[in-house]
């Protein structure tokens, strides 16, 4: 269903209160470390200042839980904000209040204003009405921008809603086209590749995609319940025992729709988890007791390189080896080498993964990168995520 998105509605000389994902990492110096969401929401925060709209940013950053705590205040993200705008951001310490409201009182249209960390309000994950009006007072229209938040309700992303007439932000508009359009209408052949640590985290999306895909590529941690489930040992590689009968079914259910469902057949081995370990590549049928599989072999990547050469629409969520450290992270390299090359239409699924193609400089030779890692999993699961069903529908 389509929403109604800022390019909708006349917001010029409007207060808009902007809910970005602005949970960015910091160093324990408080520098931010990646800026990657702060540049994805700037498309958004640009368009409403050169309409002359009064901007007032909302985010959260980091788990205080419902407590101030200085080292997770958003003076960081406002000082590198201004750097990227070339502009003056104002900045208040709290989110709602006498203070707040006397800023944007002053607020001159197309100026700026960031909004102190919204979670330091416990109100804010119970998505407390009370909280979320007071949030709502504040401006004339809502805008949600923050897609790596979308499956959250909480009372800055669901709450706000019930006040204010709410609109798609630009980012959230492009996320739900460019990953709506792969659920709906992939160009094929369609291809999934799926990483991570556990099958338990990706058994939505492996359903949900057995009925949309042409193929799924399987690595990361989660290979080896797959493997096991086919009768290989797998050594002291990650494992869940208690989803060896899903394994075996979603494999089943795979043969049944005829989808290629490829799981590695060599694998790079450890005798133990560190960067300093001894290992070797061995064929998946031949994992010693005592060692664990932490990256795709050779063999595979070029099996796996072989479909991508063919596939029109790919949709990558997981790495594939333990890419932190460098002896395990050649799996992931060459496949993100390989989408960099396709001239299909690549999506990656955030989270680690994007982090990982963004330290590769292989972020601008992507289509499309996910900022919301949960988010993009839960929607390509097939399911509504809160942020996104709370906001009006657009013609």
């Amino acid at each position: 269903m389509k929403k109604k998105s800022i390019k909708d509605v006349d917001v010029s000389g409007k207060r808009v209160l902007v809910r970005v994902d602005f949970n960015v990492p910091l160093d324990k110096s408080l520098n931010i470390t990646d800026d990657t969401r702060l540049k994805a929401s700037l498309p958004t925060i640009k368009y409403l200042l050169k309409r002359n709209s009064k901007v007032i940013l909302i985010s959260h950053l980091g788990r205080p839980k419902g407590k101030v705590k200085n080292n997770l205040r958003m003076n960081p993200v406002a000082q590198r904000l201004e750097e990227l705008l070339k502009r003056k951001v104002l900045k208040v310490d709290d989110c709602i209040g006498e203070e707040v409201k006397t800023a944007i009182k002053g607020l001159k249209e197309g100026e700026l204003l960031l909004l102190e960390n919204v979670r330091f309000y416990k109100e804010e994950e119970e998505n407390n009405s009370s909280f979320a009006r007071s949030l709502s007072s504040l401006a004339d229209i809502y805008v949600n921008d923050a897609f790596g938040t979308a499956h959250r309700a909480h009372a800055s992303t669901v709450g706000v809603t019930k006040f204010l007439p709410a609109l798609a932000g630009l980012l959230i508009q492009k996320e739900l086209e460019v990953l709506g359009k792969a659920l709906t209408t992939p160009k094929r052949p369609f291809l999934a590749i799926l990483g991570g640590a556990k099958v338990s985290d990706k058994l939505g999306i492996i359903k949900n995609l057995e009925s949309k895909a042409d193929s799924l590529l399987i690595g990361g941690g989660m290979a080896y319940t797959f493997l096991k489930a086919k009768g290989f040992e797998v050594g002291k590689s990650l494992l869940e025992v208690d989803k060896l009968n899903l394994a075996r079914e979603l494999m089943e259910e795979a043969k049944i729709k005829r989808i290629i469902f490829e799981l590695p057949e060599d694998t790079v081995i450890a005798d133990r988890f560190a960067e300093d370990t001894q290992t070797k590549v061995v064929e998946v049928s031949a994992i010693p007791p005592g060692w664990m599989g932490l990256d795709i072999g050779p063999k595979t990547r070029e099996r796996f390189k072989q479909v991508i050469s063919k596939a029109k629409t790919i949709f990558w969520n997981g790495p594939l080896g333990v890419f932190e450290i460098p002896p395990f992270a050649q799996g992931t390299k060459d496949i993100a080498q390989a989408l960099a090359e396709s001239k299909a239409t690549t999506i990656i699924g955030g989270g680690d993964l994007a982090a990982a193609v963004e330290q590769m400089g292989l972020t601008s030779q992507m289509t499309h990168i996910s900022t919301g890692g949960g988010a993009s999993l839960e929607f390509m699961e097939g399911k509504e995520l809160p942020g996104i069903a709370a906001l009006d529908v657009g013609a």
